[in-house]
């Protein structure tokens, strides 16, 4: 394991920050005076990293999102950090003058979203909804343990952390209504994912392997895909989800990237039934990411209803990728795959309230002495998660959004 980068930047080597020199993390931010621009976290800064002098070429950062490095490739990743890391490193010149406070900043989405895909590929969340609707027995489709489930979402609803939920519309049935009416969703949830964000690109009808899928992926964030169980379950047959996930989806403001979270690679959990060649994997594809969820009810403390982790998958991101282009799909710069709800084997590791209150039926207590199944409006949730190496951690910051009411519809 790695151990701590001391910086000049005194607060990158607190050992509780989540930004240290390991880090630098990629995201965008703005003053009162400034316009939106790309920068760094370290420590409880933000570098601006176009006013640096970084030595890369091309005008990578004239827009104010990083899609231009990400599209740039592996040689660019690898000379930017090494850049950073030097320019930040304990010894070298300070810079303060490159320097924002965070609390000073505004963030903004990190990078523009081109498709996003989300994926069923947590067997412990397969296996607790399954049981819900289906039965033990019946509790994994049959081909869950083959290929890594998904559906095709909406881009244009991914937001960055700190943005307003409306709580959505929909056709919901009732069990003992003869037709389905159209209201705001009752049974409004969150579903506690990481997000891979890809750099890199393949050609229309050529497929990658794992370890090329894995060289694609940029980095990745918090994400949470916001979900309205009661719309879901009157729509998604025989498609899947639709206008139940369509209405929002947020990630959190910083991309940590690939090469920050080298040191905790791990493997994926045995296989009961063997991989196709195309899901092969060359090395250890999941990360030691601890993973927590608080929820804040207006005006009350967060409590923390559920903590997990990265490792519980059954399907790593790069396998997502994988079978994403096998049928010869191209996958674009901008591409963002959730890697489907975290959770773990006992009810505290569970990553959506559909679980945690077992459908509805058992309501669980905040520490402010409230109960809740579901999500009622102004509560606040948000998503957590680092990763934890010696005498230093890698932090994605936060994911958060607050649900307000719904709006009234058009007649």
């Amino acid at each position: 394991m790695t151990r701590l980068k001391r910086s000049w930047v005194d607060s990158a080597n607190a050992a509780e920050t989540p930004f240290p020199l390991n880090n630098l993390p990629c995201g965008v931010f703005s003053t009162a005076d400034t316009a939106p621009r790309c920068g760094v976290a370290i420590g409880d800064m933000i570098l601006d990293v176009g006013a640096a002098d970084l030595g890369l070429h091309g005008d990578l950062f004239a827009h104010p999102s990083w899609n231009a490095v990400m599209g740039a490739g592996t040689d660019t990743w690898v000379a930017l950090r090494a850049a950073l890391t030097g320019l930040l490193a304990d010894g070298a010149t300070p810079r303060p003058d490159l320097l924002t406070r965070q609390a000073d900043a505004t963030l903004h989405m990190p990078f523009v979203v081109a498709e996003f895909t989300d994926f069923y590929a947590g067997r412990h969340h397969a296996t607790n909804v399954g049981t819900m609707f289906r039965g033990a027995e019946n509790a994994l489709p049959p081909n869950w343990l083959s290929i890594p489930i998904g559906y095709n979402g909406r881009a244009s609803t991914v937001v960055v952390s700190g943005t307003d939920i409306i709580r959505p519309h929909g056709q919901t049935k009732a069990p003992d209504a003869d037709l389905p009416s159209f209201d705001p969703s009752r049974r409004l949830d969150i579903e506690l994912e990481i997000g891979a964000v890809i750099g890199g690109s393949n050609p229309v009808g050529q497929p990658v392997t794992v370890a090329q899928a894995d060289a694609m992926i940029f980095g990745y964030v918090l994400l949470n895909d916001w979900s309205a169980r009661d719309i879901q379950a009157w729509e998604y047959q025989p498609l899947g989800p639709f206008q139940a996930k369509a209405f929002a989806t947020s990630i959190s403001p910083w991309i940590v990237t690939r090469a920050a979270l080298e040191p905790f690679r791990t493997p994926t959990p045995g296989r009961e039934r063997e991989l196709l060649p195309h899901l092969h994997e060359p090395g250890p594809m999941l990360y030691d990411i601890d993973l927590s969820i608080t929820m804040a009810p207006p005006g009350g403390a967060p409590t923390t209803v559920a903590r997990t982790n990265y490792a519980r998958m059954y399907y790593s991101s790069a396998q997502q990728l994988a079978h994403h282009a096998s049928s010869g799909c191209a996958m674009r710069t901008g591409d963002l795959l959730g890697s489907g709800t975290i959770s773990g084997p006992d009810r505290d590791e569970c990553g959506s309230l559909l679980e945690l209150s077992w459908g509805g039926t058992e309501p669980f207590m905040l520490d402010t002495g409230e109960t809740r199944t579901f999500i009622e409006d102004g509560d606040t949730l948000t998503l957590h998660g680092h990763a934890q190496g010696d005498g230093y951690r890698v932090g994605f910051g936060t994911c958060t959004g607050t649900v307000r009411p719904a709006t009234t519809h058009p007649e």
